[in-house]
Parts: structure tokens; sequence; C-alpha cells
């Protein structure tokens, strides 16, 4: 069975709800976005197959779907691929949708209990995924600026809060690829990015 990254220490950063964790990590991926202009988007990415262009079509397209989740509506889950393709005019004109988004999270319940594409659920199962998606693919993002972007401590242990209850298996199968060894003396942002299948130390080429 595959284990979570070990916890730095026993009392861990103060633990996240869902809607906490999704505005934080809108922040965060801004963060990163705001690293890349121009040709820089056509870099390559840590994600096999994927240029930096392709993550941050991935990301909207998936919280334009959270959105519409949010607000009570039932959006298919089409997404286009290649996922670049969806964004529309110059990369980082992406503000106007996070607003959206934060607006659709603003003042939710959590605990409410909604429909899905995969069934009901509480919101705030709904949003746990897209949340460490924002984090994950940040990193990913300011990779390809050759940027080491280390996730929160709260954002890792959210991580945990999230995963630990889905068996090793079925994470990893469905989530992300299979987990790279974290390298020796890694902090717990390196260790987590090195469960999620990913290489702590990539570097995109020259």
């Amino acid at each position: 069975m595959k284990s979570q990254p070990a916890s730095a220490c026993e009392a861990g950063p103060v633990q996240w709800q869902p809607d906490t964790a999704f505005l934080r990590g809108l922040d965060f991926f801004s963060g990163a976005v705001s690293e890349l202009d121009g040709d820089a988007w056509q870099r390559a990415s840590p994600c096999q197959g994927w240029r930096a262009l392709d993550i941050l079509g991935h990301v909207g397209q998936a919280r334009r779907f959270g959105t519409l989740l949010l607000q009570h509506a039932q959006p298919s889950w089409s997404p286009i691929e290649p996922p670049g393709a969806a964004v529309e005019g110059r990369p980082t004109n992406g503000g106007r949708a996070s607003h959206q988004a934060r607006g659709a999270v603003s003042g939710i319940d959590v605990s409410e209990v909604v429909d899905s594409p995969i069934g009901t659920r509480t919101i705030g199962e709904g949003l746990s995924f897209p949340a460490l998606d924002l984090f994950v693919h940040a990193w990913d993002v300011g990779k390809s600026a050759a940027l080491d972007m280390a996730l929160p401590a709260e954002a890792v242990e959210f991580a945990r809060s999230v995963l630990v209850p889905i068996p090793a298996g079925r994470t990893q199968s469905r989530v992300f690829a299979a987990e790279n060894p974290a390298p020796s003396g890694a902090t717990d942002s390196r260790a987590f990015i090195a469960w999620t299948g990913r290489d702590p130390d990539w570097q995109p080429k020259a």
C-alpha cells in the first residue's frame, strides 16, 4: 500500500476547509500564471505531453465546470483537447473567470449535498479535488518558468486530509501518476510532489 508523505511534525498547520483551500488555490495558481508570458506558454511542463498553455486550459475548464456546479447548474464534462485550445485571448487574462469562481464560493455551505455528474456529494467534497488541482498545477506552471513553487504547509495538510481516506491504488490510478521516491531530506512540499508522480527536480529543457 502506498503511504502518504510523512508529516514534518505532529502539531501541523491549521486545517483548511475546502472553500478556503479553493480560494487560496486560486491565489497560488494566479501567482504562477503571472510568471509566464508570450512564447513561454509554449514551454514543456512536468505533465507529459502538455505545454504550460495546456495546463492553463485544463485548469480553466475545471474551474468553469466547478463554478457552474456551485451555481446549481448541471454542466457536462466535455474537455477540449488539447486543453490549450480552450485558452482564449492572452493567457494572463483569467481575472474575470477567477472572480466568478470566487463569487460562486462566497458564503457557501460546504456541508450542503448537491447532485453532480458522479452522484450526490457535499459541496466540500466537490471542491476538494479542484482545490488540490490548483496547487499542484501551479507547481507545474512554475516549473515551466524554471521556478520551484513550494506548496504552503496548509495545502499539503489539506491534501492529506482529502487523500488519506481514499484507498491508495484508487487514488493513484484516478488522480495521479505512480508515486516517485521523495528525494533525501525532502521538504513536505517536495515529498508531496513526488507522491503525485512528479519529479521535484524537473527542469524545462533549454
